[in-house]
């Protein structure tokens, strides 16, 4: 039985993570997460992925137990391995990728979180990388995402000292995007997804090619992009009915075109 849960409705995607009770990342889920990403990538109606834990957690990590069944370093570099390349393809994937984040988001369930293109919190939930508190460090690019996200010296701190923040914290701090009360999280959630499933495919294929440029030093070739896409997309028939129901102060109704 798969570890993700699937559902589509309305041009969005909910994978739910099962493996209760901490929806620990083992490579069992890593595998099924992939397998996920491959059926999306074949259904062209999908717009936005939503990614959310079922139970009382987001995930609170990465399967400890699996952990004692490595007989060298060589399986803590593979697993290492293919948690990177999975959270690399997430934030790399073609459609926005929305984490509902409550209960906890710690270690590796984090680092998931933090190769999301969106990160809705639970206020009160608890993210933090703790493996040094384990001896360990995050394998799954948590020492390269959070510096991001949050800067370097409260990388360091958060890191070194194993100390969870909260999802208002996080907020703040700008690990999320916006924290909210448990029982409006999922709700608001939907809300976003359906909002973005509501524009035009090929207006956010291009928006999620273009914005990857401004995390590095290519400006030029970012703005270069930018002018060639809005070149494309200003010939499609979806600008021509969004400019129309503009002009007409209607709600334009997009055909993916």
């Amino acid at each position: 039985m798969s570890t993700i849960q699937y559902h589509s409705e309305k041009h969005v995607a909910t994978l739910t993570i099962q493996s209760p009770p901490a929806n620990a990342l083992s490579s069992t889920i890593l595998m099924d997460l992939s397998e996920n990403l491959d059926r999306i990538e074949k259904d062209h109606s999908i717009k936005a992925v939503i990614i959310k834990g079922e139970g009382r957690f987001f995930s609170a990590g990465a399967d400890i137990k699996e952990f004692t069944s490595f007989q060298d370093s060589s399986d803590s570099e593979g697993l290492a391995g293919k948690g990177q390349q999975l959270f690399n393809r997430i934030e790399n994937f073609h459609i926005p990728i929305i984490a509902a984040i409550h209960g906890a988001a710690l270690g590796g369930g984090l680092e998931l979180a933090m190769s999301c293109h969106i990160r809705y919190v639970d206020e009160e939930a608890k993210l933090g990388l703790p493996e040094l508190n384990l001896g360990i460090i995050p394998g799954f690019a948590g020492t390269q995402r959070l510096p991001r996200h949050v800067g370097t010296a409260k990388a360091y701190e958060m890191i070194l000292t194993g100390t969870p923040i909260s999802g208002k914290e996080a907020e703040a701090a700008g690990l999320a995007n916006k924290s909210f009360s448990q029982d409006e999280l999922f709700s608001e959630v939907d809300r976003l997804a359906a909002q973005i499933a509501s524009k035009s495919a090929p207006t956010i294929q291009h928006v999620m090619n273009l914005v990857p440029y401004a995390h590095t030093s290519q400006f030029g070739e970012g703005i270069q992009a930018e002018s060639e896409a809005f070149g494309k997309v200003f010939k499609t028939e979806d600008a021509k009915e969004g400019i129309q129901a503009f002009i007409e102060k209607r709600k334009p109704q997009f055909k993916d075109q």
